[in-house]
């Protein structure tokens, strides 16, 4: 006899994740190869978070916009 099948519908949305979350952490960085290029842009996002710190705009302004249509 084969292995029961799950009900997904009767599992909270945690549940739901909670087995793609432990799949996700157990990638390596050699799971995911990057293109030369992809690495280059990466790296140089990297250095100019470095030197100039983090950047954007505040999630309640960004809501604001959206939803009144003020900016």
């Amino acid at each position: 006899m084969g292995k029961p099948a799950l009900d997904l519908s009767k599992l909270t949305a945690d549940e739901k994740l909670d087995p793609i979350d432990e799949r996700w952490r157990r990638l390596s960085s050699d799971d995911l190869p990057l293109s030369s290029d992809s690495r280059a842009e990466l790296d140089r996002r990297l250095d100019h978070l470095d030197l100039e710190g983090p950047s954007g705009v505040p999630w309640e302004d960004v809501r604001a916009e959206m939803t009144t249509g003020e900016s």
